[in-house]
């Protein structure tokens, strides 16, 4: 390699590491930073630490029964880690990092895990982003929807999985998943899924919230769709709520052929992009996240307007 190459190789790493260090307007922890410094800076037990912080709102079981008044359900709606931070400081002073009682964790799903162990990276110097997409290791037979981190490793990155506790055993093939490095055949990204299921390697019926959910657009290429505008957003550092609405998404149960086209380029340019790309393709009206957006809290309540920070 030339030295002009060597040095565009470099400039380009810096960028990428210093462009995913710096917080979003969503993983800022803001007053809460310095209870972070309390947090441990190694990869792994920040992983576990993420893991102790949220206790997921339909996942783990109806969370009346685990110690939760019915109102604190709310939650769910938190969308900003310092407001997040916040609340688990007031319900036990003790930064994360070690064991917390269930009703001392806050109500939410995997997006929160994942936002909250972003936080805590970037906290720390750590690139870290999320990606939205759909796992094949929570269920046999289907891939849900779901969201991870991904970390840079040298020139690379990899997917780290904030949810889940150390030792967990893909239920398809009963191998331990490996919490910091998950393969990529089992947590499929954005462009990934929507690849996967317009080539017909994967069935785009497989991909759904959940199989027993009976709503036409969380399932198949709409809600593929849907995965794959909230992964650009996430690569350009907007960590969105599941349930957010903007641009062209909408509850659709089809996508005529425009849309279909639409999504097509897209997967095609985030699965090679480089961060300016990026950034370029999100400039776009129908993707771009707006002032105000739309969102939909489960389950299935009206959409309500929301003003983003």
């Amino acid at each position: 390699m030339d030295d002009f190459s060597v040095s565009q190789f470099s400039s380009e790493h810096f960028y990428i590491e210093h462009f995913y260090i710096e917080h979003s307007r969503f993983t800022d922890p803001g007053a809460e930073s310095s209870w972070l410094d309390g947090t441990p800076a190694d990869l792994a037990a920040l992983r576990e630490a993420a893991s102790q912080l949220v206790f997921h709102y339909w996942a783990q079981g109806d969370i009346t029964q685990h110690g939760f008044p019915a109102s604190r359900g709310e939650e769910i709606d938190l969308r900003y880690a310092s407001d997040m931070f916040a609340r688990l400081r007031e319900l036990d002073p003790a930064p994360p990092g070690g064991p917390r009682s269930k009703p001392d964790r806050i109500v939410g799903c995997c997006r929160d895990f994942t936002l909250l162990f972003v936080s805590m990276a970037r906290h720390h110097g750590i690139p870290a982003r999320a990606r939205v997409g759909f796992a094949s290791y929570l269920m046999p037979g289907w891939y849900l929807d779901h969201v991870v981190a991904e970390v840079r490793d040298g020139d690379e990155w990899r997917l780290v999985e904030p949810q889940l506790s150390p030792g967990f055993r893909d239920p398809v093939d009963d191998t331990e998943l490996d919490l910091l490095d998950v393969p990529r055949d089992r947590f499929l990204v954005g462009a990934d899924a929507w690849t996967a299921a317009r080539s017909g390697e994967v069935d785009p019926d497989r991909l759904v919230v959940s199989p027993d959910l009976d709503v036409p657009y969380l399932r198949g290429l709409p809600y593929a769709r849907h995965n794959l505008v909230l992964d650009l957003a996430a690569l350009n550092k907007h960590e969105m709520l599941q349930w957010d609405l903007w641009g062209d998404l909408d509850a659709a149960v089809s996508l005529d052929p425009a849309a279909l086209a639409r999504a097509d380029e897209l997967a095609e340019l985030m699965a090679d992009a480089d961060v300016e790309q990026l950034r370029v393709a999100f400039e776009a009206d129908d993707v771009r996240v707006p002032p105000v957006i739309r969102s939909v809290t489960p389950p299935g309540r009206l959409p309500v307007e929301v003003v983003l920070r």
